[in-house]
């Protein structure tokens, strides 16, 4: 063989096996890509051409295990979808919008955008509304789904309700006696609540964090908690009142701020101290030729025990300074007796039997700084709101007038203003007015002796809340001062002669008490909150302890047991 023919076959040699080598290389490259197609279900792959395209250099190497950002887009995509179907069950979420979020939490470069702000949006379809129950009133929504009168705030609109049938009425009873265990003798019996809570882990109890508890009786047996407050049925003290008038239509006892009682027998005007018992004569009126003058009406400018306001028989409205025992004015402006009074800051208000109601300011010369009139007879009930916003007014009319305390404002005397709004419902006179303390708009109002009833009122809207016969006349009435009791205490005249204290909004009867006999016709209320002064045309005083006491720390009245006991 010659030299040329051996290079020619070395090269051939050569190059065959540089052939074998990258051919081998190549199939070492592709076999994972080969196991991954040859795994595939035949049916994915169109044909065979797709197979052999896929083993050739024309596509890239496909790893078998997606990239982390892949796996990042594809849990995002589930989740959003699974939130989307938990919220709304009723719709299916449509490829499009799939498509749009899919494509948001890329960037335009292909790399996935952060998902943090987004999965704080999606988890806000997770919650849920809880609402406050701190400032609920439970007593009086307790009261609205358990009552059966059924009244409309909106007059105008009150239509009447149609009888309920036989069936009706079974059906009724039947789910009152299921849920509520008797209804309104369930004494508070929960509805929505779980017959018995879950039993403590053993775990819990092993590290001392007991989390849940379980009820030792049963639900249906459970017993509201009663008051422990006790009630005395019988006065702390009783003092002989002489002289007292025995006449409805006036106001003839007041108490202090500075723990003094006025009390106006006849003629004369004493002052009782209930802190050292002792007794002073304030003032007695004049003879005139009509006779023996009377007064009529007192009251004390509110937190001053210095200042005391005389309505007398003889027209004219009297201030006095206690501490220098003084007349210091005399505010005329009535045509006849001046039988209430009622202070707002310094206006000081008076209703007489001319049926005008006259405001006047004591700091100033003139002090007649507004007329109103609408009732017709005699103002015998006055009662400013504890916000001084609004003046109700009562009287033998039977009306309740509303006055608005912008009237007080003007020096326009020769103008006579109108009320804001007039309730009309009662069938008698109308002297007992008390303002709610825990709510502004909330006034209670008693009838005569043809009337009987304690009625609630909105002074917003002028609508009856409640109505109450108590089978008695209604003289006086008088709110608790500790805003949690919500209390009121009714004194009344013929036939019982006594004192009721109620629960509102339930006006659930908490304590009668029963003494006086003869028709009690006013109250006072001693500046501690818990005693009550009644007077009676028994010629009476009696000291009652009836309302709790609004703070432990607060002292309690002193010298209610010393002293005489009579007024004169």
């Amino acid at each position: 063989m010659s030299h040329a023919n051996s290079f020619s076959f070395s090269s051939f040699l050569f190059h065959d096996n540089l052939r074998f080598f990258f051919f081998s290389f190549h199939n070492l490259l592709l076999q994972p890509q080969i196991n991954y197609y040859k795994t595939m279900n035949p049916s994915t792959i169109e044909s065979q051409v797709q197979f052999e395209s896929a083993i050739s250099f024309s596509m890239p190497a496909v790893s078998s295990k997606p990239t982390r950002w892949e796996r990042k887009k594809a849990a995002a995509a589930a989740k959003s979808t699974a939130c989307e179907e938990k919220t709304n069950v009723n719709k299916t979420p449509s490829s499009k919008r799939g498509l749009k979020r899919s494509l948001s939490s890329m960037s335009s470069t292909g790399t996935p955008h952060s998902a943090k702000g987004s999965a704080h949006k999606r988890q806000a379809c997770n919650g849920r509304f809880i609402h406050s129950r701190s400032s609920m009133d439970h007593d009086e929504l307790h009261y609205h789904l358990t009552r059966t009168d059924f009244h409309s705030d909106d007059t105008e609109n009150e239509t009447k309700v149609k009888a309920d049938s036989p069936n009706t009425k079974e059906y009724k009873a039947t789910l009152k006696r299921e849920l509520l265990d008797g209804g309104a003798e369930s004494n508070g019996h929960r509805v929505l609540a779980y017959s018995k809570r879950a039993t403590v882990p053993i775990e819990s109890q092993r590290m001392g964090n007991v989390l849940y508890s379980q009820n030792k009786t049963d639900m249906g047996k459970r017993v509201q908690k009663t008051s422990i407050r006790h009630i005395p049925s019988q006065p702390e003290r009783i003092l002989d009142a002489p002289d007292m008038e025995s006449d409805y239509y006036l106001n003839l006892l007041d108490w202090s701020a500075q723990n003094v009682l006025a009390v106006a027998l006849g003629p004369t005007v004493y002052l009782w101290n209930a802190d050292d018992g002792s007794i002073k004569e304030l003032l007695t009126l004049d003879e005139t030729d009509h006779g023996t003058e009377k007064v009529c009406s007192v009251s004390w400018v509110p937190g001053d025990g210095n200042f005391l306001a005389v309505g007398t028989s003889d027209n004219v409205v009297q201030l006095w300074d206690v501490n220098e025992e003084k007349k210091l004015r005399n505010m005329d402006g009535h045509q006849d007796r001046v039988s209430s009074l009622a202070w707002n800051k310094h206006v000081l208000s008076s209703g007489s039997r001319d049926s005008m109601i006259i405001n006047h300011d004591v700091r100033v010369r003139n002090h007649k700084v507004a007329t109103m009139k609408h009732h017709t007879q005699e103002v015998c009930g006055l009662k400013w709101s504890p916000d001084g916003c609004t003046l109700a007014s009562g009287a033998n009319d039977n009306l309740v007038c509303l006055w608005d305390n912008k009237m007080s404002a003007t020096s326009d005397t020769n103008t006579m203003f109108a009320p804001r709004q007039v309730l009309n419902e009662h069938q008698a006179a109308v002297k007992a007015l008390a303002w709610a303390p825990f709510r502004r708009n909330l006034l209670a109002t008693g009838g005569g002796t043809a009337d009987r009833t304690i009625k609630f009122w909105n002074t917003d809207t002028g609508s009856r809340l409640n109505s109450i016969d108590t089978g008695s006349q209604v003289t006086s009435l008088m709110w608790s001062p500790n805003h949690k009791d919500k209390e009121i205490l009714s004194s009344h005249g013929y036939s019982e002669n006594q004192l009721c204290l109620w629960k509102y909004p339930t006006m659930a009867k908490v304590k009668e008490l029963k003494g006086h006999s003869e028709r009690v016709l006013h109250l006072a209320q001693a500046p501690d909150g818990v005693t009550v002064c009644s007077a009676s045309a028994d010629e009476t005083l009696r000291f009652w302890r009836i309302f709790s006491e609004q703070s432990k720390g607060k002292a309690k009245s002193r010298g209610l047991l010393s002293g005489v006991g009579s007024i004169r």
